[in-house]
Parts: C-alpha cells; structure tokens; sequence
C-alpha cells in the first residue's frame, strides 16, 4: 500500500514536472539584460523612496523611460552618473532633499491626555490627533525612528526626532507614517522659498517678522556656539543681516513672550551679533548655489528689495542681472544713511558677499532713459524685478516754497560731510517726522547747527525708530512736536526762515483724530537752510511712455507701482515691483522680504510658466499663539547695549553710535529667548544665568 502511493506520488510529479517544462518553453520571458544592468547600479535598499516597490521595478522603469536616473533617493548623484552612463543619457541636476523636524515642544508641550495604548504615533493620533495641545506637536513615540531604512533619525532627550542630515536619503518613509505633519520634506529651493503657513510651527516673533527669519533657531544656534550655523539660519530668509542688523526697528521684538513677564530679548543686537561674528572674521561662510539653470531675470535697483530678489534667484540656479543707475550699488544703503548709523565698510562687506555668487551688475543706466522694457526683453531677460525705490521728496506746499535755501532730506543726506560742510553756527530747521529727518538733524548738529524740528504728531506717533528719536534730542535737536509749517519767509528769493502753527488732535487726552492747527499760536523761527523731510514718495516719471501713459497700474494710497501682495506680479504678467517702489516709504527689513517673495514668484514664473497660490498662508498674527500669562522660572535682565557719549557723537561722522557685544553678552542674552513653538516655550530658559546663586537655588528648591 505504502509502496503504490509512492509510485503514485512520483508518477504525478513526473507528469507536473513534463507540464511546467513544455509551460517554460511557451511561456518564456528573457529579461532585458539593461534592466539587470541598471539594477546592479542600484543600492538594493528597496526602501520605495522612488515610488516603485523596489529596486528591480525601479530599474524596469529607467530602461522603458518612465523614470529618470536620478529617481533613486538612497543612492545620490554618484548613482545616478552610473545608471546614466549605461543608459547613454545626461544627468540633469537634482536638488537632494532631507527631512526636518518642525515641532519644537517635545516634553514640554503641554499634554490633554495620559495615553497608555499601542506604542505607535498613528494609533495614538487616532484619538484627538494625539495627546498634545498643539495639532502640529511631535507625539514621540519614534513610529517615524522605526521605518527608517537609513538610520538618519533618533530620538532626543525631549522625544522629538533628530535628523542625520548626511544619512538622509529623503525616501519620505518618515513623513509618510507621521500622523500630525511634524516632519516634512524639503529642498533647499523650497527652504528658501517657502512663505509662512497656518500649519507651521511658527513662534511669534517669526509670525511678525516681515522676512519671516527662524529666530529662535538662530538665537539657539548662538547660544550652543554654532555661529556659522545661526548666521545660514538667518541668510534662509535675510541676505543683509549686517545691515538690518543696525536699522530694523525690530517688530518682532514687540511681541516677544518675554514681554509677559520682563523685556523682549534683544533679537535685534543678536542679529547684529551674528552678522558682525562673520564680518569681523575676514572670512566668508560658504552659501550653497544651484547649478546655472539659463534662465535670466533683469533687476532694476540695487537696493535691499532688488539685492535680496538676486541673492534668492542666484541661490536657486537663474541667473539675475542688476541695472543700476548709480556707480555703486546700494541703493540708499550707499551714501544716503549717515555712516554712524551704517558704516560703509559694512555695506562694501554685505553687497559684495551677495555680488560673489555670481550676480552681474551693470552701473550707470537709468530705466526710462537708457533702457525700456522692450530692451530687455529683445535681449532674452524672462521676467523684470523692478526695485526703484521711493528717492523723491515731496515739495511743500505753503507760500515761498520754491525759494533758494531750501532742500531735500535725500539731497542733504547724500552731500552732507562730503559737500556740505560748511554749517557751522547756521540755524537749520528741519520738517518731518521720519528717520530720515532725524538723521538730518543728527548730520546737522555733528556739522556745529543750531537745529528745529517740525514735527506734526506727539513722539509715539512718530515713524521714525524710538532710539533714533531719541539720540537726535539727546545731540541736541529741538523736537517741537505738534507743529506744523505755516508760510515760508523769503527775502529776494531767499529763505530767511518759517512759520509755523501749534496743532491739536481732535480727542487731545486720547491723541487721536486728526491734529488740527490751533489759531493764534503762530511762531516764527529764522533760518539759513530748511530742510524738507515730510516724506519720500515714488518718482513716476520712469514708468510713463512717450504718450504719458502709465506703463503698468499705480497704487493710488502707496503712490507706486501696483503689484499683487504675495507675489508682487504687476499687471505686465513678466514685470515684478517690490520694495518702496510698491510699498512707498517703508522698514528695510520689509524690502528685504519683498525681494524674496519676488523670487519666489519669479523662479516658478520662468520655470513652470504658472505662479502657484500659498496654502494656507499666514497673513495675520495667529491669535492662539498669543499668551495672556506664562510661567518662566529664571529672571534675567535685558542686555545693555554701549553706545559712544553724546560728546562723541558730536566730533564724529565715522564712529558708530551704537556699539558691539561681547559673545559672553550675546551668549547671555541668548539664554534669555524660551525657544518658542506655536504655544509652547522653556520655562527654564537661562537657569545657567540666573539673577543671582541664591535665586537659582530657592527655584530648584522649589521644583523638589
């Protein structure tokens, strides 16, 4: 019985045997042996980065031409020189990606529930998107550690994943299992590109921040010593921090949680701090540019709008083009900001640094008279960035105001300590109310005048910079405030001196409505020179046509070009205005951050034809990322920064007002900052800088 079964058993596999060869014969597939070729070019990491489940299917789709050779992630450039060179093909540069982590809160996010279910960041998401306040927080049980094939992820001591930046292959395996969006993806064109979300984790300070820079990244960076760290950190978002570092007046500051329970930190003197670390060095920190990519994009204006729109083009691959009216570039960084507010050594450092990315300049052409719009684009320029400007200040408009004696701010400020020299013992009085009329007073009483200021507002309604008021009384400027011009007094055809008249608000307890003249407080103060600081506005004549017909559509409440606020595209789908040209008189910081939004739009005009809308950008503070209260164990006093005496200031159009930190203080005042998120912050912040030894210690005591 055994013995026929077995017989039985071996006749049928004879016979499955016979059937599967004849099946062989007929149904035989010979592999491409390219495809085998490709495949051993290939990693083996079956980690489906590319988007095929795995290697061999990767190779199959090189070979039939749905994928190129770059599509595997785990492998790099070096792979993908092989898989070209059997492929007989060019490789195209592709930009490597990496993940990051967004969420800053880890463990000291504040939590809604314990959970204790399965150890898995998705299972815990399902019940009310995990047990953190914050929708975006890191719920940090490791599920996106786990499905790395790459080991580039831990874990740190808060339970938010760090990320080997060199062991990244960008496979996406870490984003995919990531149930809240903490980490993500990103490039370096879309890190410098990218505009603020509603979904980011964004502390208040980057919310208010025109050019968006991560500043407690940065203030962090600092702290730990990482300088070249904190200073790339800063240039993602801000390529003149030596500048901006001296003449932001710093809004973010403003709403620094901080705030809550002491000053602000000093964001401002850190990112001076940081900007100064590389200048005073002598040697430039290395920025990453992407291979030319062809195409070219015409900047009109050298000033910060037009340089921070070259410096973000040139990062990505296209190829910028400056036209600049003057024989230096700058703007009204060069020549027109007293050079004790801005040295020139710092503007030569800052231009040339974004200048040797390889950023041409052509000097002494003037749009509207040299070139037009046509010009360039018969010469192939794809798109035109214009960044003007808003250099021309309005006449006034009282009796006698086109008499001799009577000047500009801008034509003051660019002559003043080279041509005008000569107003020692003169009586000046200024107009206006802006840090441009405080840096003429402050011009003119370093040049020995007896100076008055106009000014028809009370202090806090001043725009100028609260310092910059400041140090202009304290030099000694007469700031008369609530004042405002009458008629010129004229002697044949020259000014002798003004008129002017009290004003008052209409809610004069409130200082709000309008300020109105008060009749019968008419003074009069004689002068050698008036000058008029009342505002800078945009000269339109170079955007008119033979016919006096605006070129493009002007903003009738800025006075200059109209463009789109996010993209800044004018109605000319190719031309692009930002800066003061659009915005009129305006903040550097917020020309620097038009230049990068420019960019932004430019880069995927020209290389996708189409400007994508901003998902869910942030266009507001968001009101839930505003504290009414907090709790911050270590107190620890703002930092003072020096400033030369006011007797200095008066000998001096070189020396700086406002001074250099030591790394120690910046250090200091670094441990000041609470690393905000969203809604979460270190209440610990600065324990290594408490008040005093006994402070720290009655606090720890108090934490036992």
């Amino acid at each position: 019985m055994v013995t026929s079964s077995i017989l039985i058993l071996f006749v049928a596999g004879l016979c499955a045997a016979a059937v599967l060869a004849a099946a062989s014969k007929v149904l035989h597939v010979e592999e491409d042996p390219l495809i085998a070729e490709v495949e051993a070019c290939l990693p083996g990491a079956n980690c489906g980065g590319c988007g095929y489940p795995g290697c061999s299917a990767a190779a199959k789709g090189i070979v039939e031409g749905d994928a190129l050779p770059t599509i595997c992630v785990a492998g790099g450039n070096e792979i993908a020189e092989q898989i070209a060179r059997v492929m007989g093909a060019d490789v195209t540069f592709k930009e490597p990606k990496v993940a990051h982590n967004i969420c800053r809160g880890g463990s000291r996010a504040n939590r809604i529930f314990d959970y204790e279910g399965i150890h898995d960041c998705r299972a815990e998401a399902l019940l009310y998107g995990g047990d953190k306040i914050c929708g975006l927080g890191c719920i940090g049980m490791g599920t996106c550690v786990k499905v790395c094939a790459f080991d580039a992820l831990r874990l740190n001591s808060d339970n938010l994943p760090v990320v080997d930046m060199n062991a990244c292959r960008s496979c996406g395996k870490c984003a995919e299992v990531c149930p809240t969006g903490a980490i993500r993806l990103s490039g370096m064109t879309q890190d410098l590109l990218h505009l603020n979300k509603g979904d980011d984790c964004l502390a208040p300070c980057m919310q208010k921040c025109p050019a968006q820079v991560d500043v407690s990244v940065y203030i962090n960076q600092l702290k730990r010593g990482d300088m070249r760290g904190a200073l790339l950190t800063i240039k993602e978002r801000n390529p003149l921090p030596l500048t901006v570092g001296r003449l932001c007046p710093a809004p973010c500051e403003t709403i620094c949680r901080r705030n809550i329970v002491g000053e602000g930190v000093a964001i401002h003197t850190l990112l001076r701090f940081v900007a100064d670390w590389e200048m005073d060095s002598g040697v430039r920190v290395k920025v990453d540019c992407n291979p030319p990519t062809g195409h070219r994009v015409a900047i009109i204006g050298s000033g910060p709008a037009g340089l921070s729109c070259a410096y973000f083009l040139r990062r990505i691959g296209h190829e910028p083009v400056i036209f600049e009216r003057r024989e230096q570039v700058g703007g009204m960084l060069r020549g027109v900001i007293p050079e004790y507010r801005l040295p020139r050594k710092v503007v030569d450092w800052e231009v040339q640094s974004i200048l040797d990315h390889g950023i041409t300049v052509k000097n002494g052409v003037e749009f509207g008279k040299d070139f037009t719009l046509s010009d360039l684009e018969s010469e192939g320029y794809e798109a035109i960035f214009i960044a003007t400007g808003a250099w021309k200040v309005p006449p006034l408009d009282i009796e006698n105001s086109n008499v001799t004696g009577i000047v500009s701010a801008v034509d003051f400020l660019v002559n003043v300590d080279r041509k005008t020299t000569a107003l020692k013992g003169k009586k000046v009085v200024v107009i206006g109310n802006s840090n441009t009329a405080m840096d003429v007073v402050s011009s003119c009483v370093r040049l020995g005048s007896e100076v008055h200021v106009l000014i028809p507002c009370i202090q806090r309604k001043m725009s100028a910079n609260k310092n910059e008021v400041k140090r202009a009384s304290e030099i000694g400027g007469n700031l008369l405030y609530l004042t405002s011009p009458t008629r010129i007094l004229a002697e044949n055809g020259k000014m002798t001196g003004i008129e002017y008249c009290e004003l008052q608000y209409d809610d004069p307890q409130k200082a709000t409505g309008k300020a109105k003249p008060i009749k019968g407080t008419e003074k009069i103060l004689t002068a050698d020179l008036l000058v008029v600081a009342t505002d800078r506005i945009v000269d339109e004549s170079p955007f008119k046509d033979q016919n006096g017909e605006f070129l493009f559509s002007m903003d009738s409440k800025s006075g200059g070009i109209k463009s789109d606020p996010t993209t800044l595209q004018t109605d000319i789908p190719h031309v692009f205005a930002g800066g003061e040209v659009h915005t009129g008189r305006n903040i550097i910081i917020q020309a620097v951050a038009d230049g990068r939004r420019a960019a932004r739009a430019i880069h995927y005009f020209v290389s996708q034809g189409d400007i994508p809308d901003s998902e869910n950008p942030q266009l507001r503070i968001i009101p839930e990322t505003i504290l009414k209260d907090m709790h911050v164990t270590y107190t620890i006093p703002r930092i003072n920064v020096p400033e030369i005496t006011v007797e200095e200031r008066k000998s001096t159009f070189r020396e700086e007002v406002k001074g250099g930190i030591t790394y120690e203080a910046a250090r200091k005042e670094a441990s000041r900052c609470l690393r905000c998120g969203l809604t979460c912050y270190d209440s610990e912040a600065g324990a290594e800088y408490a008040v005093d030894a006994d402070v720290k210690k009655f606090c720890e005591m108090g934490r036992e």
